[in-house]
């Protein structure tokens, strides 16, 4: 057999491995069709005593880690986190513990953002809110993810015409 038809054994058992509408199907198929049903923690939040004001408040955890569900390897990003509080705020240890959960979680990068942004929006319903990921490197390539929620660009703009 010549190089160039050295097959992938997992693609060749594999029924959805078919070319489907115009596109090939990988081994990672299937990995993640339970994402949105994933139990995660619940994240406690309190009472916001100023509602009445518009403010933002942002997060930094340069620690976050999930697992890469196809290598099983862990993966490292900096997660940020800006939302405008409504009637509630997140309780920053809640919180915490529950970004550490996903250490041993294999989740994509996409979806651990978009997963983490569904959570957080249910527990406080905030105005707006919006969540970045910066995976480090992998195979030389840095992974951002952003997801976010409500009116995030014109709650900024209108913060920052109010600054001035």
């Amino acid at each position: 057999m010549r190089k160039s038809e050295i097959r992938n054994p997992k693609s060749e058992t594999n029924s959805k491995s078919q070319i489907t509408n115009s596109r090939q199907s990988t081994a990672y198929e299937g990995l993640q069709e339970n994402i949105r049903k994933l139990k995660t923690p619940d994240i406690e939040t309190w009472k916001n005593e100023y509602p009445d004001k518009d403010y933002t408040v942002s997060l930094e955890i340069p620690e976050f880690t999930c697992i890469c569900p196809k290598t099983g390897l862990p993966d490292f990003a900096v997660m940020r986190v800006e939302y405008g509080p409504d009637m509630r705020c997140i309780e920053l240890k809640s919180f915490k513990l529950y970004t550490v959960w996903y250490r041993n979680v294999g989740i994509f990068h996409e979806h651990v953002v978009n997963k983490i942004l569904e959570d957080f929006v249910k527990s406080c319903s905030p105005r707006w809110a919006r969540i970045e990921m910066v995976f480090n490197p992998r195979g030389g390539i840095t992974t951002k993810v952003e997801a976010e929620c409500g009116s995030y660009e014109k709650n900024r703009r209108s913060e920052d015409q109010g600054s001035r």
